[in-house]
């Protein structure tokens, strides 16, 4: 098997960036290749795109290689101006394309550009190999704006771009890592916030229809992707006093067998697990079919709902079978539009 390429993250990235910027800023050579001092130790071999002097101060980008890794920064240019200042220590500024933060429970307080701890660290440890005086350090993403719309970002509050991440300053093409660590801070975001009835859901068609439906805050709908098994531990070791599962029995039907891990290349047809529920429930027959979708769209609409009822049930016992009693769970099922096939539990945290 192809063993698959690393990447670099954005704040190695920006850390090779600020380096290169010192060095016109002092008036140095500026290297080809930065090479950035990463976190855990080793060092890594940075290619700077250009640099040149600012108004301000001097200016230096690298282009993102993420590797193998389907990171949405792929091939992004990381921008590093580095200036002069007059404060007692550097400062973080977000540029172009560099989010924001506005809610508490992240590794940066509100008000702060959205550039991790580690990155910052990185970024310091590269200027000063080159000037020990206050520099303000401004970073962008041109671009990043509009990518982060895909990106976790603008539900966990941060604003008017991407995030510059980074706690190895490598990418190792490794998704459900990553994944899980965005649902780690999205539960921590919620909890900060003083959230008390999360809601999970799968992907959009459950995010959408979730906001259509109740009147939630934005960071109370956490996106589980398929990594439902771990999600639901990650809510088990919290303490919030309810939480509601939305979304389509595509997905969430797999619960029913204790499937941890909902993607179909790892887990077995919904449609196979909801025909065999439907045959001991409904009471009209239908053909069958190669879709959930299809099976609902075959039964009449007291058929359907009474389908829809069961399927949300018994995705309830799977899932207090699976976390306890606590927190208090409910399910809302919907359709591909967003309409409710069935519920279970009770909806008023919600309402």
């Amino acid at each position: 098997m192809t063993q698959l390429r690393t990447g670099i993250t954005t704040g190695t990235c920006a850390a090779a960036a600020a380096h290169a910027a010192a060095c016109m800023l002092c008036g140095l050579p500026v290297p080809e290749e930065v090479v950035v001092a990463l976190p855990r130790g080793g060092q890594l071999e940075v290619s700077i795109r250009r640099a040149e002097s600012t108004p301000d101060g001097a200016v230096a980008t690298v282009c993102k290689d993420a590797g193998d890794d389907p990171d949405v920064t792929d091939g992004m240019d990381v921008v590093v101006e580095v200036a002069w200042s007059a404060a007692e220590e550097s400062t973080f500024h977000a540029g172009d394309g560099v989010g924001t933060v506005t809610k508490p429970g992240l590794q940066i307080p509100p008000g702060q550009p959205a550039i991790n701890p580690v990155p910052r660290r990185m970024i310091l440890e590269a200027i000063r190999e080159v000037t020990d005086r206050p520099v303000r350090v401004t970073v962008s993403i041109p671009g990043g704006c509009e990518v982060a719309q895909a990106t976790f970002n603008p539900r966990l509050g941060i604003v008017d771009g991407l995030s510059v991440l980074g706690t190895t300053g490598i990418v190792r093409p490794y998704c459900a890592r990553a994944m899980k660590a965005a649902i780690r801070t999205a539960l921590d975001v919620a909890s900060a916030c003083e959230v008390a009835a999360p809601v999970l859901v799968p992907g959009n068609i459950g995010a959408s229809a979730a906001t259509s439906l109740f009147s939630l805050s934005e960071e109370q709908v956490i996106e589980a992707g398929n990594l439902w098994g771990f999600v639901l531990d990650e809510v088990a070791r919290r303490s919030f006093p309810a939480v509601m599962l939305v979304g389509h029995p595509g997905k969430l039907a797999k619960l029913i067998r204790g499937d941890r891990d909902t993607h179909s290349s790892r887990s077995g047809r919904a449609v196979d697990l909801v025909t065999e529920i439907a045959a001991g429930v409904v009471s009209s027959s239908f053909e069958p079919t190669e879709t959930v979708e299809g099976i609902f769209a075959a039964l009449s609409s007291d058929d359907g709902q009474r389908l829809g009822e069961e399927l949300a049930s018994r995705i309830e016992d799977a899932v207090v079978q699976r976390i306890g009693a606590e927190p208090a769970v409910s399910v809302v099922l919907v359709d591909m539009a967003g309409n409710r096939l069935g519920s279970s539990g009770d909806l008023m945290p919600w309402q």
